[in-house]
């Protein structure tokens, strides 16, 4: 009788190590496409890049000179923008000579007041542009209908830059 028992319960017990040798278990798997970052760009373009923005001779008391510009943030980032004035120089007395620069696209004056009186280096912001966004500036130069005869023949002169700097980081959740 022991035998009749031993027999059957030998069979179920070599019948489950086979099945848990053979490594019978439930399996599941996932996938995902690539996943990639791209950096962005930062460019502007400049209409009259490498040029004078006004260049007048023979200036008499009362003339003004307007001359104008466009710049374009060209890259993909939005980005902050500036102005400089790197260098200058202004050989008419007091306040005869006046510099006014306006951001037309938003009419906002960026400076107003004596030709050369932004300080050397210092920039001066001109705010947040997106990316494809294009400002038009103009800057206005007027000798004063009050200047005598002593301003003949002086001269004045002021070399720009621009900056783009890209905005802080930003932290995506996805």
């Amino acid at each position: 009788m022991n035998r009749k028992v031993l027999v059957p319960l030998a069979t179920v017990l070599v019948a489950g190590s086979i099945a848990v040798g053979s490594g019978a278990t439930f399996n599941a798997e996932t996938g995902n496409t690539i996943s990639s970052v791209t950096s962005g760009s930062l460019k502007h373009t400049n209409s009259k890049a490498g040029k004078a923005i006004f260049d007048l001779t023979n200036m008499k008391p009362g003339d003004t000179l307007n001359g104008t510009l466009t710049l374009t943030n060209t890259g993909s980032l939005p980005a902050t923008f500036s102005l400089t004035e790197q260098s200058s120089t202004n050989a008419f007395s007091g306040e005869n000579l006046k510099l006014k620069i306006v951001d037309t696209t938003d009419s906002k004056t960026v400076y107003n007041g004596t030709f050369g009186g932004l300080v050397d280096g210092a920039k001066q912001p001109l705010g947040e542009w997106a990316a494809g966004a294009a400002h038009s500036f103009t800057f206005t130069v007027t000798l004063d209908q009050a200047a005598t005869n002593d301003e003949q023949g002086k001269t004045a002169s002021a070399v720009y830059a621009w900056d783009s700097v890209q905005l802080a980081g930003t932290t995506y959740e996805q």
